[in-house]
């Protein structure tokens, strides 16, 4: 007999009520307690003891629960104690500890696993007691769990009220809004069975006798109002365990379900502009990472997805384009390569035709502007560089930069929409300049009326390709003074066949020319075109002859390498310290027959030091970069490292890598370039604040060697431009460029900055310091710059800029640095 059901049946045979209520509750909060076999016949022997003794025990026990109740989690043991010792005397007299014990769970995630709660709310429901909001929620919970066991789920099917689960923002406004009106409910409780990954005809049958009553407008209104709660932070936490993805940063699984029904409800609406902007946010807020979990409820993101590709009009077409320049999990994506695709079969055009018809004009009435007059005040709708901006002009023609109070008070809702459509064309540039910098590979050509059309005449477009150079019938051309422009500023007008200019295989004469004329006319490029890097074969690939170890043996970080990946249209599966293999980050070019492959590795052994608590690799390790044709059969490697070979099925032959001197230049260069900027974005070298060298210092060699050491093609071409931008500045008196840094001199030292980190060394003998850039600071004005999105250049000048006046700096962890006092 085990010793602990011994020493209860010992207590009992002694009449002992104290030290029996003592040992029972030390049984339930234990780990010997917690084995099923003894815990079920030390709960089956109390309910054997008679009344007279039970009634004792359960006097002794009131008093003991609350130091139980320290404890962070509910435990279900004590729950079915109490349960146990009192449910069945006269006078019910656990009855207040019983409830207080099952009201914990309110606060606890789901369980796999039975656990007695639903026998104890099953007999509260026969006694004709409710239970509270939390604990339905917590019932559905594990009803919904992957193993969720049967008495949980049969209870959960009896639990209607409330409608929605408690303990999210935007469930409990719905639950406000619903009240006690039927109609509303039974719209609640029809969207909460969305369950599958599709409605079908049944489901939308039901959802739309749910509408009726309540009229289409109206549930627009409530949905939309509602939608933008998800995610916001829990109306109660819910207590955590210490491994495992934090349950108060995920969705309700019940209330998710409700999420997916009310986007298949929106789809069966009247068109709108709210609804496609509420379900790409809603697509987007679904897909935000959960440290350990990954994204947060991929589900609702697909059911958006799905919403949208079933909603006609521009509205939800420029949404589903917009979320695939921009999302990276497959599944979701896969969704929205097949909408789009379907969207294009349908009106019987090219994939790349309907992503660029997406595209609304968002109001704009010519290219980058619109006025509209509200009473007395003009509002101003402009786009500035990748960013809209919306100003006011007075009745009396006097720019203000605040909204009129007029405006606010008389014109409520096109105030609304103006803002509303400012957020929707910064999103849409920000996914544009990326469909627009991946089209070099796409090798797209266009007619002249079409170019014409979408590009350099489309509203928000045209704010884009006016700052890009194309070719024209062979001849290259920019945009300025109104007019397509030849490098002698003589206007073209008209042609046949446009492409987008690349600077490989152009003389190099040409490029600079092309560049002169770009800052004559200060024409800012959304991205690097006629700065942009061109990676030429080096006679090291050409001994190789079949891979470039150009980017071999970096560190880069794993989950922002990811990201890059995905974005820039990289296939990639992350590496987790397990058993397994996984594929090379894969990059296919069906243009050119081609599939590019980066070669990498998780990085160091050390569970939960080079890992996340749930085992993914911190970092990675580089390699190779290969060339394939598209159809060869896939490389593999295991996670952990080791040598890449060819997976073979069905009878396949191995398929050589193919020669690099063989890879068109525009096509090698382009791949060498995305490989550039994951090592340059993701690798520990350029993060100031690993100079200790990490985790027991094992990468202090490599952050040195890549956050002073030579040059890559980036950053020798930010040096290429800096030799132009320097001598412009105000500090041009203190600044020099000298191998491979900025020189600035200060007050208190000479400064050098690493041209390809931004890292800084100071006199005397190079030592080192440390200044964090602010995530998204504007920093100091530099100046024009002939091109946008370069980080290290931003972080490279506003150092400059900075340190130039070193006496002037007030950051205490720069002047504990620095030294000296500063001069106010």
């Amino acid at each position: 007999m085990p010793i602990r059901l011994g020493r209860v049946r010992d207590h009992a045979a002694a009449g002992d009520a104290a030290a029996l209520a003592r040992e029972a509750l030390d049984a339930a909060t234990t780990r010997e307690g917690h084995s099923a076999d003894v815990w079920n016949r030390i709960v089956a022997f109390v309910e054997t003891l008679d009344t007279a003794l039970r009634t004792r025990v359960a006097r002794e026990l009131a008093p003991l629960l609350p130091e139980h109740r320290a404890d962070e989690h509910a435990s279900p043991q004590t729950l079915r104690l109490v349960t146990a010792v009192g449910a069945d005397l006269d006078g019910d007299p656990l009855a207040t500890e019983r409830r207080a014990e099952l009201e914990r769970f309110g606060l606890e995630t789901a369980v796999s696993y039975g656990n007695g709660v639903a026998a104890v709310a099953e007999a509260e429901l026969a006694a004709g007691r409710t239970l509270s909001p939390p604990v339905v929620a917590y019932v559905r919970r594990c009803a919904l769990e992957a193993y969720g066991d049967r008495e949980m789920t049969a209870l959960a099917r009896k639990l209607t009220d409330p409608v929605l689960s408690v303990g999210e923002q935007w469930a409990e406004r719905a639950l406000a809004h619903a009240g006690d009106d039927d109609a509303w409910r039974a719209l609640l409780a029809h969207a909460a069975t969305a369950t599958s990954a599709k409605p079908t005809a049944k489901w939308d049958k039901a959802a739309l006798a749910a509408i009726e009553p309540l009229g289409p407008d109206a549930v627009r209104t409530a949905v939309l109002d509602w939608l933008p709660l998800v995610g916001r932070p829990r109306t109660f936490q819910l207590t955590t365990f210490r491994y495992g993805p934090d349950a108060n940063l995920m969705f309700d699984p019940y209330n998710a379900n409700a999420l997916r029904g009310l986007t298949w409800i929106l789809a069966l609406l009247p068109a709108h502009l709210d609804t496609a902007r509420a379900l790409g946010a809603l697509v987007e807020t679904a897909l935000k990472k959960v440290p350990g979990l990954g994204p947060v409820n991929p589900k609702v993101a697909n059911a958006g997805v799905n919403a949208l590709g079933r909603i006609d009009g521009e509205a939800a077409l420029a949404e589903l384009a917009r979320l695939a320049t921009r999302l990276t999990y497959k599944a979701t994506v896969k969704l929205l390569e097949a909408a789009l695709d379907a969207r294009a079969s349908a009106l019987g055009l090219s994939r790349e035709e309907i992503e660029e018809l997406a595209v609304p004009a968002y109001g704009l009435t010519e290219v980058g502007r619109t006025e509209l007059r509200l009473g007395d005040v003009t509002a101003r709708l402009e786009v500035r560089g990748t960013r809209a901006v919306l100003g006011w002009v007075s009745a009396t023609g006097k720019t203000v930069k605040s909204v009129p109070a007029a405006v606010r008070r008389d014109h409520a809702d096109e105030l609304k929409e103006l803002k509303a459509a400012v957020k929707d064309i910064d999103k849409m540039l920000s996914a544009q300049v990326e469909r627009l910098d991946r089209q070099f590979l796409a090798r797209r050509t266009w007619s002249y009326a079409a170019w014409r059309e979408r590009y350099i005449d489309h509203p928000l477009v045209g704010t884009l390709a006016r700052r890009l150079l194309w070719t024209v019938d062979g001849t290259t051309v920019g945009f300025a003074d109104g007019e397509l422009r030849t490098l002698t500023d003589d206007p073209v007008t008209t042609g046949a066949e446009i492409t987008l200019w690349h600077p490989v295989g152009r003389d190099p004469a040409e490029v600079v020319a092309w560049r002169d004329w770009l800052e004559r006319h200060t024409v800012t490029q959304p991205f690097k075109q006629a700065h942009r890097e061109v990676y030429l074969l080096t006679d090291a690939e050409r001994a190789t002859g079949t891979y470039s170890n150009r980017f071999a043996a970096h560190i880069v970080r794993q989950h922002q390498f990811h990201s890059l990946a995905a974005v820039r249209g990289w296939r990639n599966k992350l590496r987790l310290s397990v058993d397994d293999e996984a594929p090379p980050a894969t990059r296919e070019l069906p243009q050119w027959g081609l599939r590019a492959e980066y070669w990498i590795e998780g990085e160091g052994e050390e569970y939960g030091v080079d890992t996340t608590e749930s085992g993914s690799y911190l970092r990675l390790r580089t390699d190779q970069v290969r060339f394939y044709p598209i159809d060869a059969p896939e490389n593999s490697a295991h996670c952990c490292g080791g040598e890449y070979r060819m997976w073979l099925r069905g009878g396949q032959d191995p398929v050589e890598p193919l020669p690099l001197s063989g890879i068109p230049p525009l096509a090698l260069s382009e791949v060498l370039r995305d490989v550039d900027l994951f090592v340059g974005v993701a690798s520990v070298g350029n993060d100031p604040t690993w100079q200790d060298g990490g985790p027991g210092g094992r990468f202090r060699e490599y952050w040195a060697s890549y956050g002073f050491g030579e040059l890559n093609q980036s950053a020798e071409t930010r040096r290429a431009l800096l030799e132009r931008l320097v001598p412009r500045l105000a500090i041009a008196d203190r600044c020099h460029l000298e191998g491979r840094f900025l020189h600035v001199k200060g007050e208190l030292h000479t400064y050098k900055i690493h041209l390809g980190s931004g890292n800084i060394l100071m006199t005397p003998n190079d030592q080192y310091l440390c200044i964090v850039p602010k995530s998204g600071g504007a920093g100091a004005d530099p100046g024009y710059m002939p091109f946008e999105g370069d980080r290290v250049l931003a972080v490279v000048l506003s150092k400059a800029l900075l340190l130039a006046e070193d006496t002037k700096i007030t950051d205490p962890t720069i002047v504990s640095q620095i030294g000296g006092a500063t001069r106010r």
